[in-house]
């Protein structure tokens, strides 16, 4: 389908193409336009022609002002689109009006990115989400549909009566189906609620991949986990979680959950409809927010990511551990790099450096990461007898033995734990721990 993309550039920093979840005021418009047409490329539009259009003040009935309005008909009449993508969120009147005056169809910002995310959904709770955005969406847009919703029904009974309009019914319809689809993820959400409670129960940390979209979330949770999830150079190529095990250097397992990349102005109703999915990073130990350190707009995306995770409840203040990877430094200038890597030894709790494409500074970022969630420093003399098979299996799946004494009548495991591991041996073997105390002997040693 042939796309024209706008990108409007208001004059003043006090105006924003969508009141109270615009893009901060640092972004460079340009690559705010370049997004866009990224977000028109990810469902496979044919970008003939991308602008800025500079606006004064927002129009009420257009966005842009009648003039402007004018001389992009006479572009259009040229350049023939099916499709017009307005990068900033419009009202249904605004919408309507340019239709009529462009005699096309136009998308704003927030319905370009829901066409995205059903165009990615491949799960039944996926599909789920974004029908629940989508609908939410549409319900409050019934208004600038055709004008066959203005019609009425016949009534009921001897007086007859004006009946139900159509656009009653589709939006009694629409309720009806908003409310199907939030009962249905409310028992995702259960069921979500019970997988990490089971997760809970076996004695690894789980850490929860954020960012911007196309930060390389996902290349690098493959590079991670050895796993094989779809990472492209594509806007939104994750939409459903994803959880691996990942063995930290020290031998320990962690739980590591790819999640759905965020994006300036995403649309609150796709932050409501994922909040199911997105509790798995409210309940995850440790946060890292990957960022893309080549990006010119890093710190921009940064801040749009914070916003999107305030929103959730994750704050800086809620006691919830936040660690920030820089990725994509193989794209960055040699002594840049080197720079950055050397920082990583240095200021090892600081910002982590990365390339999950070349693997510089992995090694840098699973140490940290094993810092980061307490490490292995105790350890647990653990007497069991020869015969109990599953209680030494046991020991072995959820702690590192790095000794074993075997003697006639016991065997003696010496067991490297964390705090929270340590905890799980004395519910497990009440009794039977001999001795616990912190020792760093075996650090970094396998079993």
């Amino acid at each position: 389908m042939r796309a024209i993309v706008l990108h409007t550039a208001f004059k003043s920093n006090a105006l924003k193409p969508s009141p109270g979840r615009g893009a901060p005021a640092a972004r460079d418009h340009a690559a705010r336009l370049d997004e866009a047409v990224a977000l028109a490329g990810a469902i496979k539009l044919d970008v003939v022609h991308a602008m800025i259009v500079p606006i004064s003040r927002p129009a009420p009935a257009t966005l842009m002002g009648s003039g402007k309005v004018d001389e992009l008909k006479t572009l259009f009449g040229q350049l023939m689109p099916e499709l017009v993508v307005i990068n900033a969120g419009l009202t249904p009147v605004q919408q309507r009006n340019l239709e009529t005056a462009w005699h096309t169809k136009v998308l704003d910002r927030t319905a370009l990115i829901l066409e995205i995310f059903g165009a990615r959904a491949a799960t039944r709770e996926g599909r789920l989400q974004v029908e629940l955005a989508h609908l939410t969406y549409q319900r409050s847009r019934l208004v600038r549909s055709w004008t066959h919703l203005e019609r009425q029904r016949g009534g009921f009974g001897f007086l007859g009566g004006p009946g139900e309009t159509q656009i009653e019914t589709d939006r009694r319809l629409i309720g009806e189906r908003i409310a199907k689809l939030r009962k249905e993820l409310d028992e995702v959400k259960r069921t979500r609620g019970l997988h990490r409670r089971a997760r809970k129960k076996v004695p690894f940390p789980v850490a929860a991949l954020v960012g911007y979209t196309n930060a390389g979330k996902s290349t690098l949770f493959n590079r991670l986990t050895k796993a094989e999830v779809a990472a492209k150079d594509l806007l939104f190529a994750t939409l459903d979680p994803t959880m691996r095990a990942v063995v930290l250097p020290g031998g320990r397992k962690m739980i590591l959950s790819d999640t759905v990349g965020f994006v300036s102005d995403l649309p609150i109703q796709l932050v409501a409809a994922f909040r199911a999915t997105l509790e798995e990073v409210l309940e995850a130990d440790l946060v890292l927010h990957i960022r893309d350190a080549a990006h010119a707009d890093s710190e921009a995306q940064k801040a749009d990511v914070s916003k999107v995770l305030h929103e959730l409840g994750v704050r800086e203040d809620s006691g919830q551990a936040n660690m920030e990877v820089l990725n994509k430094i193989d794209l960055l200038d040699g002594d840049v790099r080197k720079s950055m890597l050397a920082r990583n030894k240095v200021r090892p709790d600081g910002a982590i450096a990365v390339s999950a494409l070349s693997g510089e500074g992995i090694e840098d970022l699973l140490l940290s990461l094993e810092r980061r969630l307490g490490g292995w420093d105790q350890l647990i003399g653990l007497g069991l007898k020869p015969e109990d098979g599953a209680g030494i299996a046991w020991a072995y799946a959820h702690g590192r033995v790095v000794e074993r004494i075997d003697q006639n009548t016991k065997i003696t495991l010496i067991v490297s734990a964390d705090d929270k591991t340590v905890e799980n041996f004395r519910i497990r073997y009440p009794g039977k721990i001999e001795f616990i105390y912190e020792d760093q002997r075996y650090a970094g040693e396998s079993s």
